[in-house]
């Protein structure tokens, strides 16, 4: 299902080991990588000081954004599971600033309440 889950829009769990390299340029002293999330294209980093979204753009995704968002900056954030029919987990944050939250989506599996405890260690 993992596969099939990051086609449908679901983020899939990726080993943070294999993303040092690629993201060392953008990490600072001191920071950890504590989860790593790839949907299609994008990434989404849980580190010990912020969320990282990483999102290719265009057909060849050589063009990317990179958004850091401080823990300091989230205001709150929900957690909805998955459901009988509804397949999928999601986890909203709301960062200052913004009216809308971000939201990401998470196959029926425990991931969504591993970022769930990522974010409420951080910013709670």
């Amino acid at each position: 299902m993992g596969i099939f889950s990051g086609m449908i829009g679901n983020a899939s769990q990726v080993n943070p080991d294999k993303l040092e390299k690629e993201l060392a340029p953008l990490m600072i002293q001191g920071e950890n990588m504590h989860k790593a999330f790839k949907l299609i294209r994008d990434l989404i980093i849980f580190t010990n000081r912020r969320v990282i979204i990483i999102d290719k753009q265009g057909v060849t995704g050589k063009k990317t954004e990179f958004l850091s968002i401080p823990y300091k900056s989230i205001k709150y954030f929900s957690k909805e599971s998955a459901g009988t029919l509804d397949l999928d987990a999601e986890i909203k944050i709301w960062i200052t600033g913004e009216d809308s939250p971000r939201e990401f989506q998470f196959s029926r599996d425990h991931s969504v309440d591993e970022v769930y405890q990522v974010l409420s260690h951080y910013t709670l």
